[in-house]
């Protein structure tokens, strides 16, 4: 079921949102059937790519994590993910009052887990940590994100159209400063001593 949902977000979003919508799916069960699965996989290949393969400034040698740093800083990583797309979902149950969107948390949440699923698929390139290819990558399915928040939101929260821009662009301002405090957060663990450990 998971797969034919993702299949379908990516050749029409808007009659997969419509399905997605339909099936009324609980917290847990998209959890456990998408969210969990799905955020392992930058996860596991950020581990796999920092302490197997590194990445390189210039012509030097490839810099890795050691097993232990990489392996705390992914499970760290996984578990923001799971907290990002449940408090994202939060949010926009909360935001969907203004928007005359009185849906259940489920389908908030729902629509956040499904709404990032190109970002998780992408993070496979996380195997090979090169900025500038991950960059690459990475915008298109950033944008491809943003577009299913916009067609996902009018049908999952059931509000016209018109709102429907309106909230999606509340939604994406939110998850935007979601994004810039997860990266202060990360600084100041880092000022705190809590930096990843390099092999020699």
């Amino acid at each position: 079921m998971v797969i034919k949902h993702i299949l379908g977000l990516f050749s029409d979003p808007k009659r997969e949102w419509a399905e997605i919508h339909k099936e009324k799916c609980s917290v847990g069960r998209c959890y456990c059937s998408h969210t969990l699965f799905l955020a392992a996989i930058p996860a596991i290949a950020g581990f796999i790519g920092t302490t197997q393969i590194g990445w390189r400034i210039g012509a030097g040698e490839p810099i890795k994590l050691t097993f232990a740093s990489g392996l705390t800083i992914a499970i760290l990583y996984y578990i923001t993910m799971l907290i990002g797309v449940i408090s994202l979902g939060a949010m926009i149950r909360w935001m969907g009052k203004t928007y005359g969107a009185e849906q259940p948390l489920s389908q908030a949440v729902v629509l956040a887990a499904y709404t990032a699923t190109p970002l998780f698929l992408i993070g496979i390139f996380q195997l090979y940590p090169i900025l500038w290819l991950n960059m690459i990558l990475g915008l298109p399915a950033l944008a491809f994100t943003v577009y299913l928040l916009f067609t996902g939101v009018p049908i999952m929260m059931e509000v016209s159209e018109d709102r429907g821009f309106l909230f999606s662009s509340a939604v994406l301002a939110v998850g935007l400063v979601f994004l810039v405090a997860m990266l202060a957060a990360t600084v100041i663990l880092w000022g705190m001593g809590i930096s990843p450990a390099f092999t020699d």
